[in-house]
């Protein structure tokens, strides 16, 4: 019988997940078919992965921590993040992992000597790379509009500031985990801050793929090695699908098929 997996996003109309699954599925010959599901409300995750019947699901922006909290149990790196973007229905049980973190370092691999960070942002995925990025011995720095979400990162060791509080300091990585320029035209964070923050910094990455962003146009316009999120996308991706088909398909062949599907 066909399993059936799926995205869950808001909004999801963009996302590339399909094109990626379904083309090792179909090359693979593995029996399944993955589509995207547009949920509003987040705490409907879990009634509605039942509802369609699915085998598997991958979670993003805004749902990532409602996923950790319709799982019944959760593994690996997304207990210590409290954070799930991916999601295998295991005999009725859901179980809960986060690939979003590995797929990010796989991402960064060609930007050398990256010794101090700073995310824009405070949500799912920016818990998921702060607590990867400190497992490596690396500093963390964190800005987000207001203090709201900041206590996470305060407990596990970063330093937090909000748009108010930001002082300048030098960098050797600068990440936008906001949705800013998504569906808008929107920078992360005021403009005089992004101005500041580009102007000292080595590399630049963005979570948003498939776009030049406003923050990632701004790199561009400064002369800064940039990319968009589409390797992070490329990495997450291979790791899910390892845990959607159980390890029965082999790592290097997903990652062939996914990587060729981006061509389309």
């Amino acid at each position: 019988m066909k399993k059936i997996f799926a995205i869950f996003g808001d909004p999801v109309s963009h996302s590339r997940s399909p094109i990626m699954h379904n083309a090792v599925f179909k090359n693979l010959n593995y029996p399944a078919c993955y589509v995207r599901i547009h949920l509003k409300d987040g705490s409907k995750l879990r009634e509605t992965f039942f509802r369609l019947g699915l085998s598997g699901a991958n979670i993003t922006v805004p749902h990532k921590e409602e996923a950790f909290k319709a799982c019944d149990e959760i593994r690996g790196f997304a207990q210590k993040v409290g954070v799930v973007n991916t999601i295998v229905n295991e005999n009725g049980k859901l179980v809960g992992y986060n690939t979003d973190a590995d797929g990010f370092m796989f991402a960064i691999e060609e930007f050398e000597n990256v010794k101090n960070i700073l995310i824009l942002g405070a949500g799912g995925t920016a818990k998921a790379l702060a607590s990867r990025f400190l497992q490596d011995a690396i500093q963390v720095d964190i800005i987000n509009r207001s203090e709201g979400r900041l206590s996470f990162f305060k407990e596990i060791g970063c330093q937090t500031f909000t748009w108010d509080s930001y002082k300048t300091k030098k960098y050797d990585l600068v990440v936008n985990t906001t949705s800013a320029g998504l569906k808008d035209e929107e920078l992360p964070a005021p403009k005089e801050i992004i101005d500041s923050v580009l102007n000292n910094t080595n590399f630049v990455a963005d979570a948003i793929y498939g776009k030049l962003t406003p923050f990632l146009h701004l790199a561009k316009e400064k002369n800064i090695t940039y990319k968009d999120g589409a390797d992070m996308l490329l990495g997450q991706g291979v790791l899910a699908n390892e845990l959607f088909v159980e390890k029965k398909l082999k790592k290097e062949d997903i990652n062939t098929f996914m990587k060729k599907s981006f061509k389309f």
